[in-house]
C-alpha cells in the first residue's frame, strides 16, 4: 500500500538543502580564492561551472519553498 503524501516537513528539508548547497558554494569559492594560482585552468573551470549549477539549484529550491508554502495554505 502506498504511503500517504505527507508534505509537513518539505519546507524544512528544502531549507536544509539550500543551506547545504550555499555552504558548498562558499567553500568552493574560498578554495578558488586561496588556490587559484595553484590549480589548472580546467579545474578552475569545473569548479566555476559547478558553482553555477549550485546557484541554479538554490534558486529552484527557493521556488519549491514558495510552492510548498502556497500549497500548505490551501
Amino acid at each position: 500500500m502506498a504511503k500517504p503524501d505527507n508534505r509537513a516537513d518539505n519546507v524544512e528539508h528544502l531549507q536544509q538543502s539550500i543551506q547545504n548547497t550555499q555552504q558548498n558554494l562558499h567553500e568552493a569559492e574560498g578554495y578558488l580564492n586561496e588556490f587559484s594560482s595553484e590549480i589548472s585552468n580546467e579545474e578552475r573551470k569545473q569548479i566555476e561551472e559547478k558553482n553555477e549549477r549550485r546557484k541554479q539549484s538554490i534558486k529552484a529550491f527557493r521556488e519549491e519553498v514558495k510552492d510548498e508554502a502556497a500549497h500548505s495554505q490551501e
